[in-house]
């Protein structure tokens, strides 16, 4: 269905959420009709955080708000949805609209397999009625499935729009772009050569199918990376694992400004143990861009400043390749916890791969060659 069609049934003119390449039609019309105008639209850092906040908009104005997201972060609602929405609780309604990665008998990537067979199931063990559309669902269905919501809602109950691949369309374009010149793929080369045989640790998305290709475009072994292919926020915390617990060698975390915005407390972690044979790489472009480019808060954040009031020893910032090569070199005679942000352009070539390992391949060969 159109998703300007979506939108007026049900209603709200207010949406946050966390942007998902099944929902793309719809982050779209929200960048077109809204772009980031907190009244209307707020992309938020996780579900957990758009759910507090559409919380919060409720309480303040009385009316129910739209928060969307991919099924990957239905784990991050959990905790607001159970204790502070629940009709429980304070009985908070909410729309939520889920992109459903992973459905049974949809061919999809490994992290979203188990996470799209308990989409609905998880949904509903929050005791959200949900309404499943695809691309057969008529607008009157949507109608009528809105109409019953309405009633549910006004008990302070949640429900929640389950969104199939393909199902929503959106005939208007957004660009999303930056000012910024340097290329992931070439800035993840240029980590890829500093490293040498060090162990990196990189993030969800299309930075780690890059560093995979590349490894294949140098006919490298693929052993030293362990490619983050879902947990988003994460990599900082698997790398700062890896480091604390194999202290004879240097790691490196590949990481993206999405990633470090989802669970940015992590960085406080990482700088209180300050294992210096950690090397945290933030590549920002200020986007969502594996999921389409809608963009985050990061462009607007220090990054340096943060990494060093939570303890980094030393942080950066670089936006041409000669700084990045200074610092990469710096970083691994230092022998301290870095942080090197590196000012990202916003795109990738079309005919980008993905890894041919499996996931579990690639845990194996990493552990193995941690073990060595």
């Amino acid at each position: 269905m159109q998703v300007e069609k979506l939108v007026e049934i049900i209603g709200s003119d207010f949406f946050t959420g966390v942007p998902d390449s099944q929902l793309k039609a719809l982050c779209n019309f929200l960048m077109n009709r809204y772009g980031i105008d907190s009244k209307h639209h707020i992309i938020a850092a996780n579900e957990g955080n758009c759910t507090a906040l559409a919380a919060g908009y409720h309480l303040a104005t009385g009316k129910v708000p739209v928060v969307y997201m991919q099924n990957s972060g239905e784990g991050n609602i959990i905790n607001p949805v159970a204790s502070l929405l629940n009709d429980k609780v304070y009985a908070i309604p909410a729309v939520f609209i889920v992109g459903w990665r992973g459905e049974p008998g949809v061919h999809d990537e490994p992290q979203h397999i188990y996470q799209g067979e308990v989409t609905v199931k998880l949904l509903e063990d929050m005791d959200i009625k949900t309404f499943v559309i695809g691309k057969e669902t008529t607008d009157e269905e949507v109608e009528e499935a809105m109409k019953n919501f309405r009633e549910i809602l006004s008990k302070g109950k949640d429900v929640a729009f389950v969104i199939r691949k393909g199902s929503l369309s959106y005939d208007g374009k957004v660009k999303y772009e930056n000012s910024n010149t340097m290329v992931r793929e070439e800035i993840i080369r240029h980590i890829a050569k500093a490293s040498g045989e060090d162990p990196i640790v990189s993030t969800t998305g299309k930075a780690s199918r890059e560093l995979f290709e590349i490894r294949e475009a140098n006919k490298q072994s693929h052993k030293y990376d362990f490619l983050t292919v879902g947990s988003m926020g994460h990599t900082s915390s698997i790398a700062l694992g890896v480091a604390l617990n194999k202290p004879d060698k240097r790691v490196w975390c590949i990481d993206g400004d999405g990633s470090v915005l989802m669970h940015m407390g992590s960085m406080a972690v990482v700088g209180s143990n300050a294992p210096e044979n950690l090397i945290h790489v933030v590549i920002n472009n200020g986007a969502h861009e594996t999921v389409g480019g809608m963009p985050t808060v990061a462009s607007n954040i220090d990054l340096v400043a943060i990494a060093k009031a939570c303890g980094y020893k030393y942080a950066v910032s670089v936006d041409d390749f000669d700084d990045l090569d200074k610092e990469l070199n710096a970083a691994k005679e230092r022998k301290a916890l870095s942080l090197i942000e590196v000012k990202c352009s916003i795109g990738a070539r079309d005919d980008l791969g993905r890894p041919t390992t499996t996931a579990l391949e690639n845990k194996i060969n990493f552990m193995n060659y941690l073990g060595e």
